[in-house]
């Protein structure tokens, strides 16, 4: 059987507050009283774009000043197979409400998961709970000055998503820099995944893991609960695959671009990185080579954002 193909445009509408606007789906309708992200099909002839300012119009009553895409979801269901072109909406005009009489709500990121919403939807989720950028913390053998790195990080640059990579500590020294790490997150409102086998979340109560490849590629399931994040290093569609296979929340994709470390190392491209990215089950960090500056850019081809020492890391403090 042929399946149909449905593209739809959908909207994470966020109010300066951080809170997402969400509406419930009508009970007559296909997957009915769930919630969704307002949205719907692409009219012939139209774009992604086009088709997302003609829904806001139709369904909230706004009128759309500024977006960017957050993440596009392919997902198959028994009938048909869906494409999600979701749009992270952060400027428009007018005060949404429910034109065709269906229920909407701003939600706080973190309450999103206590609501039921499409199968298809759950990337979403995380991409919408997902900072733009990713620190991975410099190898620093000085404690102190590892410290005043990463609050600069936290204060100047506002990261919100750190992973500690200290692959030169032994144990006892990398639990008390996990420790330390996550108080100095906590204080600032960030998450901190430990690179680190996932056991390690049974000595530091840290946000979450972030998995190596050679971890991704030997695990047969999720290894850790779903309340905890789980990132991971891939760095090609195998890779990939495989994380999906295993449910991860999120993962970097590497190496985009030459770096000062490794400036002959065969890279990806923007090219193959969006063709990697689009049939991706989770949301994509770029990392390699990656800095502010390219952050737009990554972006447009389907990343979430870009991760990144250098660019976060390695300044005077």
């Amino acid at each position: 059987m042929i399946k149909r193909r449905v593209h739809v445009a959908a909207a994470a509408v966020m109010r300066e507050d951080g809170r997402v606007l969400i509406a419930r789906r009508p009970a007559t309708a296909d997957q009915g009283g769930l919630w969704e992200f307002p949205g719907g099909k692409l009219a012939p002839y139209e774009t992604g774009l086009e088709a997302l300012k003609r829904e806001l119009i139709e369904e909230l009553g706004i009128q759309l000043k500024r977006a960017q895409p957050l993440i596009r979801v392919h997902h198959e269901y028994a009938d048909k197979h869906i494409l999600l072109d979701v749009w992270q909406v952060t400027a428009y005009e007018g005060d949404p409400y429910g034109r065709e009489g269906q229920p909407v709500r701003w939600v706080e990121v973190d309450d999103l998961p206590n609501y039921p919403f499409p199968a298809a939807n759950l990337p979403i989720l995380r991409a919408v709970a997902l900072p733009q950028e990713y620190l991975i913390t410099a190898e620093e053998a000085d404690d102190t000055r590892f410290l005043q790195h990463l609050e600069r990080a936290l204060e100047k640059d506002r990261i919100r998503l750190v992973q500690l990579r200290a692959k030169e500590l032994d144990a006892d020294a990398y639990q008390a820099r996990a420790e330390a790490a996550l108080a100095l997150c906590r204080r600032h409102g960030a998450k901190l995944l430990l690179n680190a086998d996932p056991s390690w979340l049974e000595r530091v109560d840290a946000d979450g893991i972030h998995l190596t490849s050679a971890r991704l590629m030997a695990l047969k399931q999720r290894p850790i609960p779903a309340a905890k994040w789980l990132g991971a290093s891939t760095h090609d569609a195998a890779q990939l695959t495989q994380a999906g296979d295993i449910d991860c929340d999120f993962v970097t994709l590497s190496p985009l671009a030459p770096t000062p470390s490794h400036p002959d190392a065969v890279t990806i491209g923007w090219h193959d990185f969006q063709q990697m990215v689009e049939t991706a089950a989770m949301p994509v960090y770029a990392l390699g080579g990656m800095t502010r500056h390219h952050a737009n850019q990554a972006r447009g081809v389907g990343a979430q954002g870009i991760a990144s020492i250098r660019d976060f890391w390695l300044h005077d403090v």
